[in-house]
Parts: structure tokens; sequence; C-alpha cells
């Protein structure tokens, strides 16, 4: 194999790939091999005419394609290790010359990764956030459990009240006439949640249990159905039940009931403690992301769009496994939402760009700091990874490769420099 490498604009470069005629008679013959099971011809059992004869009814170029496909991968990898370039998109590929007897050539072009000349990278000034708890979200943490812990109750003693939960029956009509899809029957509506049109709910606010009501409306112009868009309606309305939440009070016998707490003071002053961890947590998680935001506008790199392209593919293939994960192919996704692959790459194209910034300025802060990475980092990033697979540290050491090593130590490296311009920052 032979190897030509040119460097274009917006760093992308020109492979062009060189592989000898007896490489490409292999190939040939592999395509042949692959195919001859496929092929009729007359006076010869299927899978037994010579490769001769199929070329000369046919022409040699009837295995070029599959021939192609079988020396493309391998070739390509080997240039792409030769060129010492790094190559950080997916090619794109052009055969030159394919005929038998001939070389095989081709090109690749693809994205190099680019240079990036940092700016100021420490001392980076960020809004600094308010990581305190405050009563009013301990009370509502505290409301939240009591959601949690409430009970239903049915009520017959008075009529219907805002937030209540009612079963009712009800019919509508236009102009003195029922419409269809206007009539139900034990129908489970929460006053004020808004499942109805605007006024109807409202209305319903005093009706007494088992006693018609009428409730005016008039349906939005913009009503998906077209025919009562616009109209004024008259629904007929009896409510048939009346539940209400009833919420535990927020006392020492709560307390104990939900937490391992003898008293809502001491509830409280734990629940305090969670939500200023949590709101630490994302203050945290905010600030690096600010500093790393501010560290990418100081820096000049050129991401050329192949790369961009490529991050938006590998965002969609893990969005493919996840929604796997749960039980749904990505042919239901794009089915039921009218996405295309092609659609959904583009609308992940600022989010691969954003991740390509980020992970190309903190190379570049590591490179700067001359952050490295040792083996006890690796063994400790192991064992960790041990305990949370719950797998034995020598079973998963057989099972991590050298290259698998090689991107630990480069994702290691890559937090070491978020630490760094983090710890860095001025918080004011």
């Amino acid at each position: 194999m032979s190897l030509q490498v040119e460097k274009l604009e917006k760093n992308m470069a020109k492979l062009t790939i060189e592989a000898s005629a007896e490489e490409l008679e292999q190939a040939l013959q592999k395509a042949y091999l692959k195919n001859k099971n496929k092929i009729n011809v007359p006076g010869f059992r299927k899978g037994k005419v010579p490769r001769q004869m199929i070329e000369k009814m046919y022409g040699p170029e009837i295995f070029y394609e599959d021939a192609a496909n079988v020396l493309i991968p391998d070739a390509y990898a080997a240039a792409a290790d030769e060129c010492e370039l790094k190559l950080v998109s997916r090619p794109t590929i052009d055969i030159v010359q394919i005929e038998k007897g001939q070389p095989f050539i081709f090109t690749a072009e693809v994205a190099v990764k680019p240079e990036v000349t940092l700016g100021e990278y420490k001392g980076i000034e960020v809004e600094k956030a308010d990581t305190t708890a405050t009563e009013e979200e301990i009370t509502a943490e505290v409301d939240k459990e009591r959601e949690n812990n409430s009970r239903t109750i049915t009520v017959e003693d008075r009529s219907v009240q805002d937030g209540d939960m009612t079963v009712i029956d009800f019919e509508g009509f236009v102009d003195g006439t029922a419409f269809e899809g206007g009539k139900g029957t034990d129908y489970r509506l929460t006053i004020g949640s808004g499942a109805f049109i605007p006024g109807f709910e409202e209305q319903l606010v005093g009706a007494e249990l088992g006693k018609e009501v009428e409730v005016n409306v008039t349906f939005p112009e913009e009503y998906h159905a077209k025919d009562l868009a616009g109209k004024a309606a008259v629904f007929k309305c009896t409510v048939k039940e009346i539940k209400v939440k009833e919420l535990p009070e927020a006392d020492d016998e709560f307390a104990m009931d939900v937490s391992e707490f003898d008293t809502m003071e001491e509830y409280r002053a734990d629940l305090k403690k969670k939500i200023e961890e949590r709101k630490a947590a994302d203050a945290k998680a905010k600030k690096e992301d600010a500093v790393i935001e501010k560290i990418i506008e100081g820096a000049v790199m050129e991401i050329p769009d192949a790369m961009i392209e490529t991050q938006a593919e590998y965002l969609v293939d893990d969005f493919a496994q996840r929604m796997q994960m749960q039980g749904m192919s990505m042919d239901q996704y794009m089915q039921y939402t009218g996405a295309t692959i092609e659609s959904m790459t583009n609308q992940m194209k600022p989010q691969a760009k954003k991740r390509i910034e980020s992970r190309l300025v903190l190379e570049a802060v590591a490179a700067a700091e001359n952050i490295e990475i040792g083996d006890e980092a690796i063994e400790a990033e192991m064992t960790r990874m041990a305990e949370a697979y719950k797998m034995e540290l020598d079973k998963l050491r057989e099972l991590i490769s050298e290259e698998e090593k090689k991107n630990m130590r480069e994702d290691l490296s890559i937090q070491k420099a978020i630490e760094l311009v983090t710890e860095a920052a001025v918080e004011k």
C-alpha cells in the first residue's frame, strides 16, 4: 500500500491510498466467492460457474463494488495509522481507479483534529451561586412529602370547591342540539386542572351533589373540532361524587412516620442539609459549565464541519441505544414523532459542536499544565469501575484493552483540567 497526504483548508485532509494489483485480485476473488451462488449461467449448476466465465459474460466490473468494499476498510485503517494525523471524522470515500490487473486507488477526505490557541483559562470570573436553603424551600419539601402521604376522602356535606376531585355526568348542546363527543358519564375531573375548555370548571364551583347545573362556555377559535370552534355551548352537568385529598399535619408524629427523626425540627434540619447539598452540586456543575464556556470564548480554533457531523451522528447513535434500553426502536420513535435520522442529526449539531469545543480546550489546558495520569490513577479508576459493576478487579483488568486504558488516561486528564480551571476561577 502507498499513501499520499494532502492538507486541505479548514482542517481537512485528503488521503490518496493505493493498493497493489495483487491486493485487488485477492479482493476480486473474495467478491467472486461471495456471489457465485447467486449467479445463474446456462449449462452450469448454481455456484459452479468459473469466475472467468462470469467475467466474460458480464464483464469484470460485476465484482468491482464488492471488491472495493473488501479493500477499503483495511486499507483506510492502515493509512490512518501511517499518516500520523489525528483523524476525527468519518471519511468521504471516492474511488479513483478500479480495474482488473491495475492498482486500486481511492481517496478519503477526512477532518483533522484542530489546533487550539488558548486565551486566559485561570482566574475566570463567574457569578457566585447561593446554596443556602430557604424556609420556603424546606416547607415545599415537607409539603411534597405530605402530598405523597395524603389520603383521599369522600365529601358529602358540602358543594364543590376549587381543587376538588369530582365525578360528573355531562352533555353539551349548541343551539339546543346535542353535538357529537359532547357527552360523558362518570367522568373524573379535578376542579382547577384546566382539563376542560376555559370557564367550564370554574362554573362547577358551588354545584351541589346530585343536582343538575348548566355551564355556559364558548369554544376557543382554534378549537380542534372546526364545527365547534368559536361557538357558544351549554353543558348540563351533574356532580355525582366529591373527593378531596387530606394531608397529614406537619407535626412530630408526621416526622417520625416519614423519616428517622423524632421531631419536625430535626426533620426540617435534615431537609435543609439535603437541599443545600443538592444546590451545592448544581452550583458546582453550573460553575464548571460557565468557566469552560468562557475559556471557549477566549480560545481560537477552527472546527471542520465533518467533525461536527460525525459527533452529531454519535449522539444520535447514543440516543438510539438509550431508546432501545427503554423498549422503543428508532423506527418506532421516528414513526411517532415524524423525525428522521437527518433531522435528528441536524438537531444534535449545536450540542455536538459544544462538546467538541469543550473537549478541545480542556485537552489544551491539560497539555499546557503538563497534566499526566499515572498508573496509580488508572488502577484507582479500575477499582472504582469494578465496585460499580460488581466485578472482580482481576477480571476487569483482563477485559480492558490498552486502547481503553489510553482513553481512560485522556478522560482523567480532562477531569483534572476541569478541576484546575474551576478551582482557579474567581466567584463574584
